[in-house]
């Protein structure tokens, strides 16, 4: 029997989102076994851009026992049924990546592959006419799901969040701070590194107090503090895949369309984001220096808000890429100091709650066990590398040569492991969810398709219902789900029953 020696002190280095998610989940998580201490400066800015979430949040949220309703008053949040995208495949072409099922599958067969038989031969609409969060967010309604009627696409409702990341992080804050989580405000000066294996195993900060810790967690953002800084853990870069390297951020007044999705609309060298919260829209910009001036590119921004800005624009640099190894050492890299995704399919937060639960997953003893390490870095490139793959399908997979970054995107070379998800769905539709994959089939089908990529033909059992049971089936579930949707309040008369019950 192997003798295991506890680990006692979990330092995490910076705040913000990434910080206090760490702090919150594992003051909850780790029942005070454990001590755990959050070392930030208020001289350090955080880039707080993040406001736009995928459904896993919720998970997360309900981990923590954390109120839905309260949530959403808190971190001024609306719901958010998908993301929109416009001019991608061709200027004046647009459709949305929904969340949640579509349709019924029937036998053997996902619904997609009976959709795709009709609409090829032309007796089919758009496929979100079967979708319950498709049409909701075209008609600016929302409601949570509901099981009051059996079978009911009510039922079938998938949201996530628009917040302010900034107020999320204060209110992850307070909870991590009544959970036994201690902040320390300061810069740390100096990393102080363990003799002979390099661990690390204090902070010094500038007020002189040494912060002794078992197991980091580097949240510093861009800059990887321990995890680039101090242990030189390296970086591979993806801007040949992904060369947007910058952005522009800036908030404006809020338009009367309070849209309960998020809206992605591409630009000459990039896109721009659009993200509705309950007093102010998030807007920003991204795009490849080497093909867009930074004054060009503010100034697409400016001139395409919804309402006033409230501030000057913000610029953000980066890389597309990822840590060699989130965990090194002691170090776990949490965040924009794991590596950089840009915010296209909302992935950002995302990525730092699926960190956390591997790290539960595979939390280790005194020992660090190096198989345990490796395996926790083996899922962690695998999850990253298919969303990075997600990503590149929407860059590559276009018609548009309009201008020079699209001609390079819609011509550059891909990841082979992208290839093949586009040579088999280009044959019959298909889609092959790998490990539990973050995007499930009907996400990844749905950008293929909308992005202009065309199967050859459906799957070949689809032809086992006729014509007319074809058509009626389309149109039962086309029927119900339109119903539906008429019953459902719209986003804003939903948030604001919300905050009316607080008062």
């Amino acid at each position: 029997m192997t003798h295991q020696t506890p680990l006692h002190n979990i330092v995490i280095v910076g705040g913000g989102t990434a910080g206090w998610m760490a702090a919150a989940s594992l003051s909850r998580l780790l029942k005070n076994r454990y001590a755990i201490r959050l070392v930030e400066s208020d001289e350090i800015s955080t880039v707080g851009v993040g406001e736009s979430t995928i459904p896993m949040i919720r998970l997360f949220n309900n981990a923590l026992g954390i109120n839905e309703d309260e949530f959403v008053r808190e971190t001024r949040a609306t719901f958010k049924l998908g993301i929109e995208f416009e001019d991608w495949n061709r200027v004046g072409e647009r459709y949305m990546h929904g969340f949640g099922r579509f349709g019924q599958d029937l036998g053997t067969l996902d619904f997609f592959q009976y959709w795709l038989r009709a609409h090829q031969a032309g007796r089919a609409p758009d496929l979100e006419h079967y979708s319950i969060n498709r049409m909701a967010a075209r008609a600016g309604k929302f409601m949570r799901p509901s099981n009051e009627v059996a079978n009911s696409p009510l039922a079938d409702i998938v949201y996530a969040f628009h917040l302010d990341a900034g107020l999320y992080a204060r209110y992850l804050r307070r909870y991590a701070e009544a959970h036994g989580v201690l902040r320390t405000e300061g810069k740390v000066v100096e990393v102080r590194q363990r003799a002979g294996d390099g661990f690390i195993e204090a902070l010094v900060m500038q007020n002189g107090e040494r912060i002794e810790g078992d197991l980091f967690l580097d949240c510093s953002g861009f800059r990887g503090l321990l995890i680039e800084q101090t242990l030189q853990t390296g970086f591979e870069d993806w801007s040949h895949w992904l060369p947007c390297d910058r952005a522009w951020a800036v908030p404006c007044e809020l338009s009367n369309d309070l849209l309960p999705y998020t809206r992605a609309t591409a630009r000459p060298a990039g896109w721009q984001w659009r993200i509705g919260l309950q007093h102010r829209t998030g807007n920003g910009h991204v795009y490849a220096s080497r093909f867009m001036s930074d004054d060009e590119a503010a100034s697409i921004l400016m001139n395409n808000l919804d309402g006033a800005p409230l501030a000057e624009p913000r610029m953000l640099r980066f890389t597309a890429g990822k840590r060699n190894k989130v965990w090194n050492r002691n170090v776990v890299a949490l965040g924009l100091a794991s590596g950089f995704l840009e915010p296209l399919e909302s992935t950002s937060i995302h990525l730092v709650q699926a960190t956390l639960s591997r790290l539960m997953a595979l939390f280790p003893d005194g020992g660090f066990d190096q198989a345990d390490i490796d395996e926790f870095n083996r899922q962690s490139d695998f999850e990253v590398e298919r969303i990075r793959d997600f990503l590149i399908l929407h860059y590559h997979a276009t018609e548009r040569a309009d201008t020079p970054f699209w001609d390079h995107c819609r011509t550059m070379d891909i990841p082979d492991s992208l290839r093949r998800k586009l040579d088999l769905y280009r044959s019959h539709g298909r889609v092959v969810r790998e490990n539990n994959e973050l995007f499930t089939e009907i996400g990844w089908q749905q950008v293929l398709h909308g992005q202009g990529i065309r199967a050859g033909a459906a799957h070949p059992l689809a032809g086992l219902l006729d014509e007319r049971e074809l058509a009626d089936f389309l149109g039962r579930i086309e029927n119900v789900v339109g119903k539906c949707v008429g019953v459902m309040p719209s986003h804003r008369e939903f948030i604001a029953a919300i905050a009316a019950a607080k008062r």
